[in-house]
């Protein structure tokens, strides 16, 4: 890619900086609005109509020409700088979570914002807003992807391992999806900002790096027979899970402290009816870690002790690994650029650095491609994916990181910035090389612990 330098300003990058700002100010209850809109009529992922819907009409009322559908529901507008140059995308993310007990849970779904995806379609839509409204366009080498993306908190897999069946997707994420279907090699840097409830976090959350994970879908199969009569005649496939389950916390000694390894499976079928020998039953995990060497070293550590459990008692054990995020590794120069504003907003005092967390996100996907930052927002309140988590203050929530993200836009295109952090970043993977190895990770193993 050519990179033009920056024209001389015709205006000053502080004052383009306020002009934004200003802007984004001026749509601040029509942007709280939207978030407690998405609040309220939460969609879950590869499912989010309704909330793509609303980003496209936005759009539409911004005179930004965009392109609808992308990954079932991705909706990705493009602002022309004045000059040619690198494309910086800030990012918000459609989908909810699944928790039944949130007070504004979908009562057919269960689907509930417990995550703040809601503040993050509204700062991308701020974004967006400050900067046409601003009228920066013509100041800007480079131009600014705005993308709404589906799917990324990973659940419902089996709907949407449905869907891949179906020919409709072949990753279940959306950003590992979106990254397939090419909708990112015509982006070079890319950000976006979550939410959190942690008071430690700050303001604004500077974010280091987080796990990644794969996920595992689980079968046992026994055989059938009378629970009271004859038990004997049956191969009890609950007994081998439960084998299995415990043989993976035998393994928990053997994960050092410092790779963050995390195993945290669920039963979601136990059985049939509770006098038959259970002959179905079938589980779901992530393995978690901060690097690829240590998650793909954990996988193979919980796939013996799974094969175990069906060793034990003669039973068979069908394990589908599926591709899951990268661990996320935020560019230090980028984030460097983002402090800056961050500090400019919320102070010194407000602005932290943060270090490791054990989550993931399939942003980390994104940040092994280009140089990429997942910076945190305060604003919200209760436990991260629980059912009183909430935005609790809007400007801290949505308006604030969507000024910061404007400002680390014009610092990339406007100031220069965007150069010596691409010049300075070492891509891990290549997109066709991201492909193989995602690919790679899929597999299913059959073990038949009665052939020995």
């Amino acid at each position: 890619m050519t990179v033009t330098p920056p024209a001389p300003a015709t205006a000053s990058l502080d004052s383009l900086k306020a002009a934004v700002c200003a802007a984004i100010d001026r749509r601040g209850e029509e942007l709280v609005r939207i978030a407690d809109d998405i609040y309220r009529h939460p969609e879950l992922g590869f499912k989010e109509t309704r909330t793509a819907a609303i980003v496209s009409d936005y759009f539409d009322r911004l005179g930004l020409p965009h392109r609808d559908g992308l990954a079932l529901t991705g909706v990705k507008a493009r602002l022309a700088g004045g000059r040619s140059g690198p494309a910086v995308a800030v990012i918000g993310e459609l989908d909810s979570l699944a928790v039944a007990e949130h007070p504004f849970a979908d009562p057919q779904t269960g689907a509930a914002h417990a995550c703040g995806h809601n503040a993050q379609i509204a700062m991308l839509l701020g974004v967006a807003a400050g900067l046409v409204d601003a009228g920066v366009a013509p100041h800007l080498a480079g131009d600014v992807v705005l993308f709404a993306v589906p799917a990324e908190e990973y659940v419902e897999i089996e709907f949407r391992e449905g869907l891949a069946r179906q020919g409709e997707l072949e990753f279940l994420g959306g950003k590992p999806e979106l990254i397939r279907l090419g909708e990112f090699d015509d982006v070079d840097l890319a950000m976006m900002t979550h939410t959190t409830a942690e008071p430690n976090d700050g303001l604004l959350g500077i974010s280091g790096s987080s796990n990644g994970c794969i996920v595992k879908m689980i079968r046992y199969t026994g055989k059938a027979a009378h629970a009271g009569g004859a038990p004997h005649r049956g191969i009890n496939a609950l007994n081998a899970a439960t084998l299995g389950l415990q043989a993976i916390n035998a393994q928990r000694e053997t994960f050092r402290d410092e790779d963050t390894v995390r195993v945290h499976p669920i039963i979601t079928r136990g059985g049939d009816v509770v006098n038959v020998v259970p002959a179905d039953v079938r589980l779901e995990t992530f393995v978690r870690g901060r690097t690829v060497e240590v998650i793909e070293d954990a996988n193979l550590k919980v796939d013996r002790a799974l094969k175990a459990g069906a060793l034990a008692v003669g039973a068979r054990v069908t394990i589908e690994t599926i591709p899951g995020y990268l661990p996320l590794r935020n560019d230090a120069a980028l984030s460097d650029v983002y402090h800056g504003n961050a500090v400019a907003l919320a102070g010194a005092d407000g602005v932290r650095r943060l270090g490791h967390r054990t989550g993931s996100t399939d942003m980390g996907d994104v940040t092994h491609i280009m140089p990429a930052i997942h910076p945190y927002a305060g604003g919200a309140t209760g436990t991260g994916h629980g059912a009183d988590y909430r935005i609790a203050d809007p400007v801290a929530a949505v308006l604030r990181p969507a000024q910061a993200m404007a400002m680390t836009v014009l610092d990339l295109l406007a100031g220069g910035a965007a150069v010596p952090v691409l010049d300075g970043f070492a891509p891990r993977f290549t997109r066709q090389e991201y492909l193989a190895f995602q690919r790679r990770l899929r597999g299913t193993v059959d073990f038949d612990g009665a052939a020995l």
